[in-house]
């Protein structure tokens, strides 16, 4: 036997084992069914993402939300016979005990060496993620529209509120002389609708826009301090206490104006949920590759849908309390970071806001910081 013979015959991996191998690692899940639709084969991804059945149809009817719709049986025979696969495409699905994906399914006839129709081929995939990626983008497109108009009206307003305030101020010095205290008490309430019309404007101008904050570095310890020392005067009004918990050494540095006007919209909304007084606790970590500060407070807690609270207008506040852009203006603020924000309930009662940030998107300490 020649070498090149030997070294081939070595080489050789036994097929049937093989091909079962590759099956099953695929990341699609295929099923094959054959002409009375039962299923003789489907891959560990296919056990992953569809419920249990031995009927295509039976799974189909089981797995897909809206199933009730779709005659399966007649539309798997249909494809079995047509020469064309059939695609669905972002098809809802729930399996059962198991959260609802949207699944791509592809079933295309199989046939064997002769051109004869033997069964047929359930392909699906998991696009979930990138469903979910485009539900997000174009969000972000209309937010972003939203934003601008939002700049334009804003700037065009602010201009004739800036002198309605000021004429105010000036009546109310007039009246003052004169002691008329009914006017008084009218210019005063309608100073204080200006204020409020013009401290809206200033959220909308904040959350549209679009340009990062200034350059200067500090570590999240620092920041978080110079946070809770802007908001000091709210903190005491609203008699809370504030415990902090920081992390020691070899902090990065980061940009400072982004994560202070962030924890300042924390700081203030954990004052606001406790009316009655309470306590917020300030952390600073370092865990794994991220930088992640928890705010978290003994407030009033979330509503049922808690990411809700990151939608712009969203507010849990009542009337005339909130614009709902604070915590739309943080995930901006920290997305921009590369960083992630979330909401949690606390137990027994309040919340938790967890802001974590890569490491990467920071620099490294200096000595002395």
């Amino acid at each position: 036997m020649s070498p090149d013979a030997s070294l081939s015959a070595a080489s050789v991996v036994p097929l049937q084992p093989l091909l079962g191998a590759v099956f099953d690692s695929l990341p699609s899940g295929l099923v094959v069914f054959d002409r009375q639709l039962g299923i003789l084969l489907r891959n560990r991804t296919a056990e992953l993402l569809l419920p249990p059945a031995k009927n295509a149809a039976d799974l189909l009817a089981r797995l897909t939300v809206d199933g009730a719709c779709v005659d399966w049986p007649t539309e798997l025979r249909a494809i079995m016979q047509s020469p064309h696969s059939r695609h669905f495409d972002a098809l809802a699905a729930r399996a059962q005990g198991q959260p609802e994906v949207c699944l791509q399914l592809v079933m295309s006839p199989l046939r064997d060496g002769s051109s004869e129709v033997v069964g047929g081929l359930l392909v699906a995939d998991d696009v979930t993620a990138r469903i979910d990626m485009d539900r997000r983008l174009a969000i972000s497109e209309r937010m972003a529209s939203v934003g601008k108009l939002a700049a334009r009206v804003a700037h065009e307003l602010n201009n004739p509120l800036d002198g309605i305030l000021r004429f105010t101020n000036l009546a109310l010095r007039r009246v003052g002389a004169i002691g008329d205290g009914d006017t008084n008490r009218y210019l005063e309430n309608v100073k204080s609708g200006v204020t409020r019309m013009a401290q809206i404007l200033g959220s909308l101008l904040e959350f549209s826009r679009m340009a990062p904050g200034a350059n200067e570095q500090a570590t999240i310890n620092r920041i978080s301090d110079d946070a809770l020392a802007a908001m000091e005067g709210r903190i005491r009004e609203g008699n809370v206490t504030v415990v902090c918990n920081y992390h020691g050494a070899d902090l990065p540095m980061m940009r400072g104006s982004s994560m202070f006007q962030v924890l300042c919209n924390l700081i203030k909304n954990a004052i606001d949920a406790m009316p009655e007084g309470g306590t917020l606790w300030v952390a600073t970590r370092v865990i794994d590759q991220d930088l992640v500060v928890m705010v978290e407070d003994t407030g009033i807690g979330l509503p049922e849908d808690i990411e809700k609270v990151f939608e712009p207008f969203f507010t849990t506040k009542s009337e005339g309390k909130g614009t709902g852009l604070g915590l739309a203006v943080c995930r901006d603020l920290i997305e921009r970071l590369g960083g992630t924000i979330t909401a949690g309930r606390r137990k027994p009662k309040g919340t938790t806001v967890v802001v974590r940030v890569p490491r990467q998107s920071c620099t490294p300490a200096k000595r002395g910081d």
